[in-house]
């Protein structure tokens, strides 16, 4: 008896892909209906070629012409949208969108749909058969419209246009949210917190984070997800598979938008910019975490203390304060580290790694924080300005220290005397006047150097001499 299959879901049906099924069928349709009307106002323009002599028809008239011709073909209307369709079949089935009517049941799952051929392409998912394969790269698709869609990334053909910006899309889904950006229509509001969404969609992908709903599983690892595509992006951890590469250096990546991200690097492209200064961002969700500085918006709150961050990382890092949690631990030493980013900062002590050069002179620097401030020597950048006076500083730390100068601020206290200090380094010091061992001082007659014994044993030749 073989073993069973992994089971990659908790739920064998995938709401995700029958909804792309529908989608791309309903998007086949359109650009089929599209196809056609191209074809015929072509055919009316072909008629109408100008001959010697013969005045000129403009476009607008040949579209007149093309709509009458259109009258006169017989065509299906829509009595709920207006929708004209070609056959009566075509009408029947469109229909069934309005009265949710579903003819078709899989004897699998149970799950029913408006046409036979939906039903046919949604079998495979049972069986596995993926009959449309690419003659580019060789993947294989269970449903001919899903290869067509494949198929658009290596044309590089985007077939709908946005007749509010021109902006192209390879799919109609897209388009359809995109047209929300012009409209900043959100009909689609959350039943708990009251969030609105421009796509119902997105809504229901908002409400599991309230009900915790995580059916998706990865076999490799237990972890659940939310969604099927979440699931597909975590399995990729798992396989190391990195198929997109970058045309202008050796680099790979696992997901096509972090490689159009990274391309930006190459081209010096940052089409994001700050509507608050002219600072740009080569990624959106960059802008969005600069923008909170001009707002002084800090959405992330501290469960522990009422400390608020501008991004959920330095939240998740900050807490761990509380909790003492360390959860990166170094592979050469037994020292652990609350952030991931100081522990690589760290292993580099061990690996004697320094990737950051100045570009001024040879010295290398384990940290780019340290190689920039290293730069301002050469530069003789001052950022820092205190508020106070003219003075300027490299150092952020600098001038802070300088501004205590003014405010006549001391956070360094002696809980010995309550005497207080500016600088935690005088402090130190300070604390030497109360330790229990004072610490040695040379005097002049008690040099550490030998001399004074010397000229003990000097005095005591002396006084063994005879006298005269």
């Amino acid at each position: 008896m073989s073993d069973p299959e992994p089971c990659r879901m908790k739920h064998t049906e995938d709401p995700e892909e029958q909804r792309e099924l529908m989608e791309e069928s309903d998007e086949s349709e359109e650009l089929s209906e599209v196809e056609e009307e191209s074809e015929e106002l072509s055919e009316v323009e072909e008629k109408h070629q100008v001959k010697p002599g013969e005045k000129h028809l403009s476009r607008s008239k040949t579209k007149k012409t093309f709509l009458k011709r259109r009258k006169a073909n017989k065509y299906f209307t829509c009595t709920q949208c207006g929708k004209s369709l070609k056959s009566k079949r075509n009408l029947e089935r469109h229909m069934r969108i309005h009265t949710g009517e579903k003819p078709f049941s899989c004897d699998q799952c149970g799950k029913s749909f408006t046409s036979k051929q939906t039903l046919e392409i949604h079998m495979r998912i049972h069986t596995g058969e993926k009959p449309f394969s690419c003659d580019q790269c060789g993947k294989r698709f269970a449903a001919k419209q899903r290869l067509e869609r494949h198929m658009r990334i290596h044309t590089g053909k985007k077939p709908f246009t946005c007749d509010q910006c021109g902006k192209t899309f390879l799919r109609s889904s897209n388009l359809k949210a995109h047209l929300t950006v012009h409209t900043e229509e959100k009909p689609h509001s959350c039943s708990v917190c009251g969030k609105s969404f421009s796509l119902l969609t997105y809504l229901h992908a908002h409400q599991k984070i309230h009900t915790a709903v995580r059916e998706y599983m990865c076999f490799e690892c237990e972890k659940t997800f939310m969604t099927a595509n979440c699931l597909k992006l975590h399995e990729i951890i798992h396989s190391g598979e990195k198929p997109y590469m970058c045309s202008h250096c050796d680099k790979r990546f696992s997901r096509s938008e972090h490689l159009k991200t990274h391309e930006r690097i190459h081209r010096g492209e940052k089409p994001y910019k700050c509507s608050h200064c002219d600072k740009r961002f080569s990624r959106s969700e960059h802008l969005k975490t600069h923008e909170r500085i001009h707002s002084g918006e800090k959405p992330y709150k501290c469960s522990h203390c009422d400390k608020r961050f501008i991004v959920s990382s330095h939240l998740k890092s900050h807490e761990r304060v509380h909790t003492g949690e360390k959860p990166y631990k170094c592979s050469h030493c037994d020292k652990r580290f609350s952030v991931s980013a100081n522990l690589k900062t760290h292993e580099r002590i061990h690996t004697g790694e320094k990737p950051y050069k100045c570009s001024h002179c040879d010295k290398r620097f384990i940290q780019s924080a340290s190689l920039k401030l290293h730069e301002r020597i050469h530069t003789g950048e001052k950022p820092y300005k205190c508020s106070q006076c003219e003075k300027r500083f490299s150092h952020s730390t600098s001038l802070k220290l300088h501004e205590r100068i003014h405010s006549g601020e001391k956070p360094h206290t002696c809980d010995q005397c309550g005497k207080s200090f500016s600088i935690k380094s005088l402090l130190k010091i300070h604390m030497k006047i109360h330790a229990v061992q004072k610490p040695h001082h040379h005097s002049l007659r008690s040099r550490p150097d030998g001399r004074e014994q010397e000229r003990k044993n000097r005095s005591r030749k002396i006084s063994l001499l005879p006298s005269v």
